[in-house]
């Protein structure tokens, strides 16, 4: 996950400047806030569909994204947040914590095909692999439905131990997707040992991409890399009618983002019969 610049750390015998305290007070708030939620398990995935480019009205899978309650109950999304812990155990909690909400969504909806966030430090984490572990031996069909998102600033940090563990979970039926493709200095040439399933091509390229020739050409180079390589593609933030018709007729396999429906906390399959509204 795409780490932010932060003013370096005066030296000891410097004063520390406003700026760095209030970085610093700043994190502070926040990995409280963060250790806070995780004590009193005030956790929760909103879900996303991410629809086929054909059959628009269908999704091929949901993705389950991790937010926390502040002590008020307010909604905090991650991107509010995981900047801040995703090198620090706060970060494996959070992860941890996702993937047992996913599971627990996956056994209790055997027709639904769900996508949840981790980070590559977390494979070499007991209770993350253990948790992994534990879901997939309870029930079997949870494999196939499955798919593990792994940004690709985070795959590159260490290449190696996620190569083997992706060879790993797809021998056991689980499926990967590289998300935010293009976000960073792509290395392309671990595409080549990584065998990801899925490519996500990061939302800067596809934001008003029918009006946009740069951005047409890159997206159309991400499709056919991807396609070499024999990965489904999705487009990610698609928030306009225009870009979704422009990405259909390039080749995308599938498109997310708000145009197709904004993440929410009560998907159809959690709100009964009698919630529903005719008319």
């Amino acid at each position: 996950m795409p780490q932010t610049d932060r003013p370096a750390v005066p030296a000891l015998d410097e004063p520390e400047s406003p700026l760095v305290h209030a970085v610093t007070e700043r994190d502070r708030g926040i990995q409280g806030m963060v250790r806070d939620a995780i004590a009193h398990r005030n956790v929760l995935l909103a879900f996303q569909p991410v629809v086929q480019a054909a059959e628009p009205y269908r999704p091929a899978f949901w993705e389950g994204l991790i937010r926390i309650l502040d002590s008020s109950g307010r909604v905090i999304p991650a991107r509010d947040f995981i900047n801040d812990v995703e090198t620090t155990e706060l970060g494996r909690q959070i992860d941890c914590l996702a993937l047992e909400l996913g599971l627990a969504t996956l056994a209790d909806h055997p027709g639904l095909r769900l996508s949840i966030n981790m980070s590559a430090r977390s494979i070499g984490y007991p209770r993350w692999t253990e948790t992994l572990d534990r879901g997939l031996r309870r029930d079997p069909t949870v494999a196939e439905r499955l798919i593990l998102e792994i940004t690709e600033s985070s795959a590159m940090v260490m290449p190696d131990t996620v190569q083997v563990f992706m060879a790993d979970m797809q021998h056991r039926g689980l499926s990967f997707a590289l998300d935010d493709f293009g976000a960073g200095y792509t290395a392309f040439r671990y595409l080549r040992e990584f065998y990801f399933d899925i490519l996500k091509i990061d939302g800067q390229f596809i934001r008003n991409i029918h009006d946009n020739p740069d951005n047409q050409v890159l997206t159309q180079a991400l499709i056919s890399i991807a396609r070499h390589f024999e990965m489904f593609t999705v487009a990610e933030y698609v928030e306009t009618a225009e870009d979704a018709e422009f990405l259909s007729a390039i080749g995308i396999d599938c498109m997310q983002g708000y145009y197709f429906g904004a993440p929410t906390t009560r998907p159809f399959w959690t709100v009964k019969s009698d919630d529903l509204q005719v008319g």
